[in-house]
């Protein structure tokens, strides 16, 4: 059975033979049509500043993709790209990184096991990944809280805006 999902990108670190981050994304899309994902739309690649002790800007992105994965077959593909491009473990949350690629949304609903929590718990306070996100799938209504993606956007525009 295909399935879709919201896939969030993320670089801030350029690589070796890709270059800077921005382009480290456009290699990942290159690489899920690789591995059999089909990637159904992009977002256009939006800068961030980092959560955590990382000094470098983020270049963050979103895609719909489409796979005849279940969730964990699709995190384990991600982890694997990640791995290809030069992700490495540094034990240290929120450091610098070539790639991070997370599933935020799965049209199979919600979906938890010990690696894998789907929707994305920190997605809905995530700017960076919603402005993405609602550029191409404005619509997809995150089946824990039934909001829409830009419903979820304009709720935490609006956090952001009250003292």
């Amino acid at each position: 059975m295909i399935q879709r999902y919201a896939i969030a990108l993320g670089s801030n670190a350029p690589h070796h033979r890709f270059g800077p981050p921005e382009r480290v994304l456009a290699a990942a899309l290159e690489a899920l049509d690789r591995a059999g994902i089909s990637v159904l739309a992009t977002a256009p690649v939006v800068r961030s500043r980092p959560i955590g002790p990382s000094r470098r800007r983020y270049a963050n992105g979103a895609a719909v993709v489409e796979s005849r994965l279940e969730p964990e077959g699709l995190l384990a593909a991600l982890k694997a790209i990640e791995h290809a491009v030069g992700r490495r473990k540094s034990g240290q949350r929120w450091t610098s990184r070539v790639l991070d690629l997370d599933i935020v949304l799965w049209d199979g609903g919600a979906w938890s096991s010990p690696g894998l929590t789907v929707p994305h718990v920190a997605f809905r306070e995530r700017p960076f990944v919603l402005a993405p996100l609602a550029r191409i799938a404005p619509q997809w209504r995150d089946p824990l809280t039934g909001l829409s993606v830009r419903h979820l956007q304009a709720r935490l525009g609006k956090a952001k805006r009250q003292p």
